[in-house]
């Protein structure tokens, strides 16, 4: 992991490396990421965590590129900082209840892990740290669009 800078970030500073369920361990990293991350940011706005994030996301192509190519396999289970990135997404449009919390956490994970259409598709097509980046990405999304669809249901 610490061969080189690239996969202690691919590696979810460690947390990858958990031999139970490595992208939840990172999924629930997002957490602590979040908070000091959006405390840090505050003072410029929803701009400055869009900002983070994309910027996450960038290193994060890079980052699982070379762990992917260095590991012999292009999306290893512990290559968690994809779960890490797009679940800063998904809590920063997630209201602070701890409900809502519970709700950001399974949701991202069950569409993480079940992959409907497009995601497994995205997945399958692209290679490198983009693939990797990107599926997390499109699970952030459906994970918004079920809080969103729960909301208006509940009023």
């Amino acid at each position: 992991m610490l061969a080189h800078p690239a996969r202690f970030i691919a590696l979810g500073f460690g947390t990858g490396l958990s031999p139970v369920a490595p992208g939840t361990v990172g999924t629930l990293l997002g957490f602590p990421v979040y908070w000091i991350a959006s405390d840090l940011l505050a003072p410029y706005g929803p701009t400055g965590m869009l900002v983070f994030i994309a910027a996450m996301f960038v290193l994060g192509v890079w980052a699982c590129a070379i762990t992917g190519r260095d590991l012999g396999i292009a999306d290893h289970s512990g290559m968690n900082w994809d779960e890490i990135v797009a679940f800063q997404l998904v809590l920063m449009l997630t209201p602070q209840a701890w409900e809502w919390q519970a709700f950001a956490f399974f949701g991202f994970r069950f569409f993480d892990v079940i992959k409907p259409p497009p995601i497994r598709q995205v997945d399958a097509q692209l290679k490198g740290g983009l693939g990797v980046m990107a599926d997390d990405i499109l699970a952030a999304f459906y994970t918004l669009l079920a809080m969103a669809v729960c909301k208006v249901a509940i009023g």
